[in-house]
């Protein structure tokens, strides 16, 4: 298992590594001078001459790189600006501060947004989807099946207003989204963020609801789930030790990729209830030309979903060993 997942984290570095290398490539090396990009809208030629001189646009590509990678681990100096310290991730000229120090001050309400969420669509489409397979072909199956198409197929930015209109505004049975940091509140950080939650996993939990009922009906149509049944096994054992742990690996590592993505920055349900997380601060980004934020917060998404993607290897890994000699 140790060396399974060395493996993992050394091609997950190397993944992070050429994803950094093309970002970086992509962002400055740009028909337009990257400079002017990264000053902003609002740029007077006093400020695009510091950010010139700061980002270093005289020298070669490679080395333009070079300094931001290795600010990464040493940290960087801006001479009109001071010290970035390690991990670096670039300094926003139009907000003034590092790029990390912005990124962690909205991650805590992406987490929360995203983890919160994530708990729902697992709970409810998982354990619908269970349930639609166990009742296959019966009214609960057809009611399942028929509400997760029609959820898939909805908007979030149209679910997200009638849903702040219904429960919030007219029947006054949840409040107004917002964040409220959970050492602060825990009570209205919950309140606050629970129709976005709601919101956000409800196409997620249509895919869970199909995608687990998919998988438990052909793992419970396996010979060896015939093989427990045939020896007297309880329908609890059979269900939850032979055809659930069956059917959990491919859902598992669709979770993995779904949270990483969600914890890159929900940016339409952050848009819709105007939550200051990682999906608001990119969207600012690219209206305001913040080039260094927006390739900060490129990276932070990246890192997540990779990230996510050796926890879900680890978790298939224990699941089934057979993925260790992969």
């Amino acid at each position: 298992m140790f060396r399974f997942l060395v493996r993992r984290i050394l091609g997950a570095a190397v993944i992070l590594l050429i994803i950094s290398a093309l970002v970086f490539v992509l962002f400055y090396a740009a028909p337009r001078d990257p400079a002017r990009i990264a000053c902003g809208k609002v740029c007077t030629p006093e400020t695009l001459e510091l950010v010139r001189k700061n980002l270093a646009i005289s020298d070669p590509l490679p080395v333009q790189y070079w300094e931001w990678l290795k600010g990464l681990f040493v940290g960087r100096d801006y001479s009109s600006f001071g010290h970035c310290n390690a991990p670096c991730l670039g300094y926003s000229f139009q907000s003034r501060e590092p790029v990390l120090d912005t990124i962690l001050d909205r991650f805590p309400t992406t987490i929360s947004l995203s983890l919160g969420a994530a708990v729902v669509f697992l709970i409810f489409g998982v354990g619908t989807g269970m349930l639609a397979a166990v009742k296959q072909g019966k009214a609960l199956d057809k009611i399942a099946s028929s509400a997760s198409l029609i959820a898939s197929s909805m908007q979030i930015y149209v679910v997200g207003v009638f849903a702040t209109y219904l429960l919030v505004d007219q029947l006054h049975l949840l409040d107004r989204a917002s964040y409220t940091p959970f050492t602060d509140n825990p009570g209205k950080w919950f309140s606050g963020l629970l129709v976005p939650w709601l919101v956000l996993s409800l196409i997620f939990t249509a895919n869970y609801t199909r995608m687990t009922r998919s998988q438990m009906v052909e793992s419970l149509s396996q010979d060896y789930v015939r093989t427990a049944r045939a020896k007297g096994l309880s329908s609890r054992t059979v269900f939850f030790r032979f055809a659930w742990r069956g059917a959990m690996g491919p859902i598992i590592t669709i979770f993995g990729l779904d949270l990483g993505v969600l914890l890159g920055g929900a940016i339409i349900t952050e848009q819709t209830f105007s939550l200051q997380g990682l999906g608001r601060l990119s969207v600012k980004a690219v209206e305001t030309n913040d080039l260094p934020m927006l390739l900060g917060v490129v990276m932070v998404a990246a890192g997540a979903i990779v990230v996510f993607n050796i926890i879900v290897d680890a978790v298939y890994a224990l699941l089934d060993p057979r993925v260790r000699l992969a």
